[in-house]
């Protein structure tokens, strides 16, 4: 299992910055890719930013250029670099966690922080 904390949100004027973290533990051997998503008001989820083991990245269209996802494997630790801010930016974001383990059977989850608010505002 891994539990996942996320920190970083907060109050920021359009155009601003803010660089979120999230950190894991427990079963952390057994992470692969890492991503955020981000849940607006009156929006569904949606996939901001992923990030695979080896480094590669994927990121929504609307946050391309802006925001940059990043991770320290060995403090177990995912990032989200968002720049450019925008009020369409605003919502709470999460981060997220795919494992995969092999023993004692095959078994892949996805985990699921408790998410950090980041509101974007003048």
């Amino acid at each position: 299992q891994v539990q996942l904390v996320e920190s970083g949100g907060g109050l920021v004027q359009p155009g601003g910055s803010l660089t979120l973290s999230c950190a894991a533990s427990g079963n952390v051997f057994s992470i692969n890719g890492m991503a955020w998503y981000r849940q607006g008001p009156g929006k569904e989820r949606e996939l901001v930013a992923e990030i695979a083991k080896t480094g590669s990245t994927n990121y929504a269209e609307s946050v391309k250029g802006r925001f940059t996802i990043s991770r320290d494997n060995t403090k177990s630790a995912v990032y989200l670099q968002m720049n450019s801010l925008k009020p369409e930016d605003t919502a709470v974001y999460y981060c997220t966690v795919d494992t995969l383990v092999y023993s004692p059977v095959p078994e892949a989850a996805r985990y699921w922080g408790q998410g950090t608010r980041v509101t974007v505002s003048s």
